[in-house]
């Protein structure tokens, strides 16, 4: 399957609609402000990218500015690691973010003391009771809300209750701040929202400066504020609170324009979760390794993976910007690997599961050692500009188990008793016998080959159904690879059982510790993608020298599950 037989993503969308429509009409004075601002509690995913890809997009393509803020609201979770990691994926996707980073810790102060603006308007509120019970009384879709009975405190007093709330007076849970709106509006964010908790808890950049911290709802467009955002971009789950986002910010003496949010659907992918608290729990129960384990959808571990930052950059922009939730196939997010990798990678010979093979008729020099033959392989034929290699050929030679049948079924063309295969760039053999051991399997395959078809080409004209990859056993580097399978065994981990841990896949990891490759691989820079000819790609290990992980097979199954829905 080509791109030309992908659809066209559509030339626009209805956030850029929006954009132009503001620019037409001289809203925010023709200006394109923009926002990123995940919070420093994990590393990002490919949710993530999808925003980064509009958020950073959109400004460029409109001639303004996207910041990074990080959203460092709960100090319990979060650290300058995490910071630091998203700052690097930032850069590795293509989106190097504008300095200075900012934070929303950067403006507690003015947040605060807009808190106690509302405060003086009579339009917040301390409240003393518990989590549970301002829980229980916000009531529920057709369920009346019920007023605190602290709902009513004078100005004064909640002036009062809540600058000892920040002089650290009282205890961790036992006050909160909560905006003064309604408890009966039918939609459950306008039901008085908690502002301000009581947190004594070490912030990674104020220190112990605070012992209140604003919730998300309140610090988010107060900061967009601040910062001069024009177009605060969020995934759909923050629809509802929309009209939070806008109350807050009527409220308030703002600095400038009131920045507008608008929703979008977010990246959802099959056999896969994107929620940080399940990736997390993924590594801390030691699930996968770390949080750049390849099988994860962190932009980490799809890094590590092989993953080229330009095909999830286009796989981002065909999917497009919608309004309407929906899960994509993992299998299209391959095919755009797939596809920049077959024009990108060299091609490598590599023996995941080896066999030797052995050419009965092989010549010896005249001190009795094997003859060497170097063969001219090409390095990637879409892309001439790549050249050839030299891989050294000789009379014992390592193949694919696989690649031999002592019984062949149906339709099998590899090598069998009785058959010729061609060794890719190299000659014709045929096999001759093969050994077993004790419990019947194939230990050794013999053949012979015919030096008239050097460079794998009969002169007579024969033809053979099959080519083989193969390695000189005398000239083997020894190499692992990962092979990967997903890491939940349904399309929508957790929608049939309620927990997607329930349907993990116990298979999603096979390392081969006894592969051989031909020499050049050792030269293979870390962090590289090479296809392995006729098995994959796969990606050099950035830590582990001659560690390799199967990025994407050479199947295009996005063509095959297209090939389904169509009939």
């Amino acid at each position: 399957m080509s791109t030309s037989d992908l659809p066209n993503p559509p030339a626009t969308d209805f956030v850029r609609e929006l954009v132009r429509h503001d620019g037409a009409q001289g809203t925010f004075g023709g200006r394109v402000q923009t926002r990123f601002p995940p919070e420093p509690n994990g590393y990002l995913h490919i949710g993530h990218a999808k925003a980064i890809c509009i958020d950073f997009g959109l400004a460029a393509e409109f001639g303004g500015r996207c910041n990074l803020r990080l959203d460092d609201t709960n100090p319990e979770t979060e650290s300058e690691a995490f910071v630091r990691g998203i700052v690097e994926d930032l850069a590795w996707l293509g989106f190097a973010p504008p300095e200075p980073i900012l934070y929303a810790s950067d403006y507690f102060e003015q947040i605060y003391q807009w808190a106690e603006h509302l405060i003086e308007r009579g339009l917040a509120y301390v409240d003393d009771q518990d989590g549970d019970t301002i829980s229980a009384q916000r009531g529920g879709y057709g369920k009346p809300g019920v007023e605190s009975p602290y709902r009513n405190r004078s100005a004064e007093e909640n002036l009062d209750l809540f600058r000892r709330m920040r002089a650290g007076e009282f205890a961790d849970g036992s006050r909160v701040l909560r905006a003064k709106i309604d408890m009966q509006h039918e939609n459950m964010q306008l039901r008085d929202p908690v502002m301000y908790r009581i947190r004594r808890s070490h912030h990674f950049r104020t220190g112990d400066q605070w012992s209140i911290y604003p919730t998300y709802d309140w610090a988010h467009g107060q900061s967009d504020a601040i910062e001069g955002v024009t177009h605060s971009l969020c995934t759909l789950e923050f629809d509802s609170h929309r009209p939070l986002y806008d109350w807050y910010l009527e409220q308030l003496p703002l600095p400038g324009d009131k920045p507008r949010q608008t929703e979008f659907a977010r990246l959802e992918l099959t056999h896969t979760v994107t929620s940080k608290r399940k990736l997390a729990a993924l590594v801390a129960e030691g699930t996968v390794d770390g949080w750049d384990d390849p099988r994860l959808p962190t932009l980490r571990g799809l890094r590590r993976r092989g993953y080229p930052a330009s095909a999830i950059r286009d796989f981002c922009s065909y999917i497009g910007v919608s309004r309407t939730n929906s899960r994509h196939d993992i299998e299209l997010l391959e095919y755009f690997v797939r596809t920049e990798l077959n024009r990108t990678a060299l091609r490598r010979m590599v023996v995941l599961r080896p066999i030797r093979l052995v050419i009965d008729n092989w010549p010896t020099n005249a001190d009795g050692t094997p003859v060497v033959e170097w063969c001219e392989v090409t390095n990637n034929p879409e892309n001439p500009a790549d050249g050839v290699r030299l891989v050294p050929f000789t009379g014992e030679l390592f193949i694919e188990q696989e690649d031999f049948s002592e019984n062949p079924p149906p339709q099998f063309f590899r090598l069998a008793p009785g058959r010729e295969v061609r060794l890719r760039a190299a000659f014709f053999v045929k096999y001759a016998s093969h050994h077993t051991d004790s419990s019947g399997a194939v230990t050794e395959v013999h053949c012979t080959y015919d030096p008239e078809t050097r460079g794998g080409n009969a002169p007579d004209g024969r033809k053979v159904k099959t080519t083989l990859h193969w390695v000189s056993a005398a000239h083997a580097v020894d190499v692992r690879a990962a092979l990967y399978d997903r890491l939940f065994t349904t399309k929508a981990p957790g929608d049939a059982t309620g927990d997607p841990f329930d349907e993990l896949n116990p298979a999603s990891l096979e390392l081969l510790t006894d592969c051989k490759a031909e020499p050049i691989i050792g030269d293979t820079p870390s962090g590289t993608v090479v296809q392995f000819e006729r098995l994959g790609y796969f990606a050099h290990d950035p830590r582990t020298p001659l560690l390799f992980h199967r990025t994407v097979g050479l199947r295009d199954e996005w063509a095959n599950i297209q090939k389904r829905s169509a009939k």
